[in-house]
């Protein structure tokens, strides 16, 4: 499973990668979270607003910051 955290930097972007980190780490997952600042790259995925949430190449939530129990919920498939 690939998690990425897409955004510029803002506040915004670090708390959700932040969420997302403790969300794996409550799971017991071994998964990285990997921050995307490129906005090439975040167009490219179809992100036009951040955050964003992707999983495994598919966007899960953009222009919000989700809770650790949101992220949770969606790497267990929720």
């Amino acid at each position: 499973m690939k998690v990425q955290i897409m955004g510029t930097g803002c506040p915004k972007c670090a708390q959700l990668a932040d969420n997302a980190r403790q969300a794996i780490e409550d799971a017991g997952l071994d998964i990285e979270v990997e921050k995307v600042e490129d906005l090439k790259q975040i167009m490219q995925a179809g992100v036009m607003t951040t955050p964003a949430l992707v999983v495994d190449d598919v966007v899960k939530s953009s222009g919000k910051v989700l809770s650790k129990d949101q992220i949770t919920d969606i790497l267990q498939g929720g």
